[in-house]
């Protein structure tokens, strides 16, 4: 990995999430849904990236491992802390971890499901401030209207509950609570999926403009990959919970190096209906996480493999500077993408 770690805020290395697969009166365990297995990526402090892949293939739960919403099975977080530089996320005290996870949030899929609707926005952008910072009466207040001005809501409705806003608003409201403790890492878990799409460019909109006002780093995971064009600076690809490559937006769009990347690219909607569009449909199903096959997990939906695919597991290596790809074949294929 070419940067330097100084310009880094996050580095993960050989994440593993297992499910473990229990049957029986005695719940006995049986196997494991390797839900992630054995990922490893970086962000730079400032940047986004993007997480894509299909739905199931680990990259929510890549993201919930990193806060430790959930518990990972194996691997390295680290994440540099304001005060005390490189810390494993992984192997903090519950103490340790509650400070530094003020500079970690995240924002969640449902803007419906996400919010208590029985508190009000006061209620739900201040309380992480009391529980954290300790901050009462009046302090919070005014820190919530600025908060609610900074994503485009008036400062009148804190009194209002959740019922009363639009999908978009309630979105506003939740980004609006992930940025009360001022964090430096936020995890954007599919952020605009469940919007109109209308609605989803005032929000990916917001969330640049925030990231250029406050500094932020984002972890954008998402499956539509005309959206993370939008707003990433580098995205990464996940396939049954392996990371297979890995590049600027620039370069992969344009020059996929992973044939399910490629395929991902073919769905990509193009704004000209005379352009001549060849998509690619995969033959068979998702592997299994719970019993993947042997060799490369995408061999046998691949119109490229080789026997090599089927028998060797390749590794996630970097070809240059900023390109990484886990394919045997990654130089000897010339891909298609999206120009």
């Amino acid at each position: 990995m070419t940067e330097t770690r100084n310009e880094r805020l996050l580095e993960v290395n050989g994440l593993r999430k297992y499910f473990p697969i229990r049957k029986g009166f005695l719940r006995k365990v049986v196997g494991q849904v390797k839900a992630v297995d054995d990922v490893s990526f970086y962000v730079n402090e400032g940047e986004t990236l993007g997480l894509v892949g299909e739905s199931g293939c680990g990259k929510t739960t890549s993201g919930r491992c990193i806060l430790r919403a959930i518990e990972p099975t194996a691997g390295e977080i680290m994440f540099r802390d304001r005060e005390k530089g490189w810390v494993d996320i992984r192997g903090l005290p519950p103490e340790e971890l509650k400070r530094v996870r003020q500079q970690m949030q995240i924002i969640f899929q449902d803007p419906y499901s996400s919010l208590n609707p029985r508190m009000t926005l006061l209620q739900l952008v201040g309380e992480p401030m009391i529980i954290n910072q300790g901050i009462r009466g009046k302090e919070v207040e005014n820190r919530v209207a600025e908060l609610l001005t900074s994503v485009g809501l008036r400062p009148e409705y804190m009194r209002r509950y959740p019922h009363a806003f639009s999908g978009g608003q309630r979105q506003r409201i939740g980004v609006a609570r992930a940025l009360a403790l001022n964090p430096r890492f936020v995890v954007c878990d599919e952020p605009v999926s469940a919007l109109d799409v209308s609605v989803q460019a005032q929000i990916l909109n917001l969330l640049r403009e925030l990231q250029g006002n406050l500094g932020l780093t984002y972890l954008f995971v998402a499956h539509d990959l005309s959206v993370v064009r939008h707003i990433a600076d580098r995205v990464a690809v996940m396939y049954v919970g392996k990371m297979v490559e890995m590049a600027t937006t620039e370069e992969l769009y344009p020059h996929p190096l992973h044939p399910y990347t490629e395929a991902l690219m073919s769905a990509v909607p193009r704004p000209d209906p005379r352009a001549a569009k060849q998509r690619i449909v995969l033959e068979g199903e998702v592997a299994d996480p719970a019993n993947p096959p042997s060799g490369c997990y995408f061999h046998p939906r691949c119109r490229y493999a080789e026997e090599v695919c089927r028998v060797e597991t390749p590794v996630l290596r970097e070809l240059k500077p900023e390109r990484f790809v886990s394919c045997h074949r990654a130089e000897a294929l010339s891909l298609a993408g999206v120009v």
